[in-house]
């Protein structure tokens, strides 16, 4: 058996038994038996059934943010995640047939002159996700939909952290008989992974570097293709001709949404000396306003490290001008708005993935520095500009090393789901899931290729006498 952590009052109130290989493997057998009358229905098909399914999680939104809610102490945050799901679904229903129809191809010339060719396209037979705890809903989904589309039976393994709200999804997917014969989840920790890699076509992953590695070995030895998305350390530049009040604001709520929890959080402040007082002051007093707007940390560990960091930055020199102590609140763990100066370049705090509401926040004196400060990380998720205009902001942005630049705002890529970007350095591997190829990822190309004159005899190849 497995226990889950409630995060608000640190009680372990939810019992589950994970699934084992042979539970896995058993659910795998009966989605790859699905799958082929599944692809079989068409885009307008699939479609068809999404949009019902949609309809089904409305029908449950009540009972999957109550268990979320639960999951992870937040409950306005909850509710968007649930609200979330079946625009999604409505989306990927709405673009996939006629995405999924531009794809094929007529008969085309080939280079060689007496040969036409022509593609077809055929889903990965399994698709399987490995889903973390930071937004349950979100992320054990948002790979997940499109794979239906385009064809794919899908089985997910959410986070063991946050599993509560597993049951209340599955009675929307039970609603549409359908959807059930090619839609699995599975519950358990570590070893319940590797069981799904093992049995899937195509995986994606959503998590931490050191894990993603584990799981990149994992796939390249069951030879599937692997979608990776490792989280950042996003930087946001704050150029002197930017409005200091307005850039602070934007770094607040980029930086400590959802406590800080999430890959696209603003985790690094670079802000030009000729604004940085005005800036800070404004900073450090809506930081002190909001300390009773953030959640608890999900993962009870996760308030340690992020602890560790801030404590090891204030040793090299540091200052915290507010925030900067977890505390205990009833069981839960919390920190509230946390803004630090003085870190070193070379502290965890700096090059490491932080997942709680801090914000460090160093000055710059010419704009060549700061991009080279934003570019001196291991990381390249997504990152932020602000400026007097677009223009500016997006000279400077298009200098980064990062998948998504948000242009005077900051993680953009929580709520733009249509801008198709790819992740730099450790922060991910794959294809983008934002944009059509969020979808056809999940397709392979079959080519026909016809040979419409005279094949070519063995006397073409015959080597030269002595």
């Amino acid at each position: 058996m497995m226990h889950a952590r409630n995060p608000l009052t640190g009680g372990l109130d939810h019992v589950f038994e994970p699934a084992n290989p042979d539970e896995v493997a058993a659910e795998a057998r009966r989605l790859r038996a699905a799958q082929p009358r599944w692809e079989a229905l068409g885009p307008d098909g699939r479609a068809a059934v999404l949009l019902r399914w949609a309809d089904a999680v409305e029908a449950q939104a009540d009972a999957i943010t109550e268990a979320l809610s639960v999951d992870t102490g937040r409950r306005k945050i909850a509710r968007i995640e649930v609200d979330g799901l079946p625009r999604t679904i409505r989306r990927w229903a709405e673009r996939g047939p006629a995405l999924l129809a531009a794809l094929e191809s007529r008969d085309r010339q080939s280079a060689h002159p007496t040969v036409t060719i022509t593609t077809r396209h055929s889903a990965y037979p399994l698709f399987g996700a490995i889903a973390p705890w930071n937004f349950p809903v979100v992320l054990s989904t948002i790979d997940l939909v499109p794979a239906l589309m385009a064809g794919c039976a899908a089985l997910v393994k959410p986070s063991e952290v946050t599993p509560r709200f597993v049951e209340p999804l599955r009675a929307s997917v039970d609603a549409v008989p359908e959807l059930a014969e090619v839609l699995a989840f599975v519950l358990g920790g570590p070893d319940t992974g590797q069981a799904l890699i093992a049995q899937v076509d195509y995986l994606c992953f959503t998590g931490s570097v050191p894990t993603g590695r584990k799981v990149a070995e994992a796939a390249a030895r069951a030879f599937i293709p692997a979608n990776l998305e490792l989280g950042g350390k996003d930087p946001m530049i704050v150029l002197a001709s930017a409005d200091p009040v307005y850039a602070a604001q934007v770094a607040l709520r980029a930086s400590v949404v959802a406590s800080g929890q999430a890959c696209q959080s603003i985790e690094r402040v670079y802000v030009a000396r000729e604004i940085a007082a005005p800036f800070l002051d404004t900073l450090v007093h809506i930081a002190e306003a909001a300390a009773a707007q953030t959640g608890p940390f999900i993962f009870a560990r996760q308030g340690n490290i992020v602890q560790a960091q801030i404590d090891a930055a204030v040793a090299a020199g540091a200052t915290v001008l507010t925030g900067g102590r977890v505390e205990d609140r009833g069981g839960g763990r919390f920190l509230a708005p946390t803004v630090i100066t003085g870190v070193t370049p070379d502290t965890a705090l700096m090059r490491e993935e932080t997942f709680g509401p801090v914000i460090p926040v160093t000055v710059f004196d010419t704009v060549a520095e700061a991009v080279a400060l934003a570019n001196d990380s291991g990381f390249g998720l997504g990152a932020a500009v602000l400026a007097g205009t677009a223009e500016e902001a997006e000279a400077v942005g298009a200098q980064l090393e990062a998948g998504a630049i948000s242009i005077n705002d900051g993680a953009l890529t929580s709520m733009v789901w249509d801008a198709e970007n790819t992740s730099r350095k450790w922060s991910g591997l794959g294809p983008s899931r934002m944009g059509d190829s969020g979808l056809t990822r999940f397709l392979r190309s079959q080519a026909l290729i016809r040979q419409n004159g005279a094949p070519l005899p063995l006397a073409a190849y015959a080597e030269d006498g002595p």
